[in-house]
């Protein structure tokens, strides 16, 4: 029994493996010849094979992504960098786990119009216009961006994450990718040893240095390759994108018969 005590153990559990990924840059990455004979498989291995997009996207975009680009659907949605945990439905309906979700709404609390005023003028940042609900997110002008910004939000209690040199995420205190990717696996009853996590940027840090075999793709940026040194589950692949990914299975050994 999990310590949720409303699982024992998912169909997800019972697979080969699950393979939770990042997207932009990751299962979204590599040539559109790779994705198709990646897409291809993971729709033909659906028994063997689970599927969770850890993601900073929002759940309309992931929506729109399975149902109108040929992307394969996930099983499961940790989204907003952490802030959605949720199922898939098949007919990609995006249903959030109050049970998973009822500490990150608490930690972020009503804190939404305190971060906008507070960040308001700080330079190289433009608010998207998302409407999130447990987070909020800017584009960063890196040539202009007060990193001062860091201090008004740890002063507001939340998190600041920056990444791919061009974003800049305000969190819940604790949430990120890592933490509720973990949550997840423990309601659905999975092991962490047979869960690969692919990502290529500085926002999916926590969740390639939880402990699971993990992988950061090719053309991961380089403070995420410095940030992993040392950290022996992670396998710094030369495959880009989705040839990244099926590098780590083979690498991590997760599924041999492949």
């Amino acid at each position: 029994m999990t310590r949720f005590d409303t699982i024992t153990a998912h169909p997800l559990a019972r697979k080969d493996f699950v393979l939770a990924t990042d997207l932009d840059g990751t299962f979204l990455g590599g040539t559109d010849a790779a994705r198709a004979r990646c897409y291809d498989w993971i729709n033909r291995s659906r028994g063997q094979v689970g599927l969770i997009f850890v993601t900073g996207r929002d759940p309309e975009f992931i929506s729109e992504l399975t149902l109108e680009h040929g992307v394969p659907r996930p099983d499961f949605v940790i989204g907003d960098v952490g802030t959605t945990i949720a199922e898939m439905g098949e007919d990609h309906s995006i249903s959030p786990i109050t049970a998973l979700e009822a500490q990150i709404a608490s930690a972020w609390g009503d804190a939404t119009e305190k971060v906008k005023a507070a960040l308001a003028d700080v330079a190289g940042l433009r608010l998207q216009p998302t409407n999130f609900r447990y987070r909020l997110s800017y584009d960063m002008d890196p040539a202009t961006f007060d990193d001062r910004a860091f201090e008004i939000v740890a002063a507001l209690g939340l998190d600041a994450l920056a990444s791919d040199n061009r974003f800049f995420d305000v969190l819940p205190k604790g949430i990120s990718k890592g933490p509720s990717l973990l949550r997840l696996l423990d309601y659905l009853g999975i092991a962490e040893d047979r869960t690969l996590a692919a990502g290529d940027t500085l926002n999916d840090l926590s969740m390639l240095t939880v402990g699971v075999p993990a992988v950061a793709v090719g053309g991961s940026e380089q403070p995420l390759l410095d940030a992993i040194e040392g950290h022996t589950n992670v396998h710094v692949a030369k495959g880009v994108g989705v040839d990244g990914i099926a590098e780590a299975i083979r690498h991590h050994n997760l599924l041999p018969q492949s």
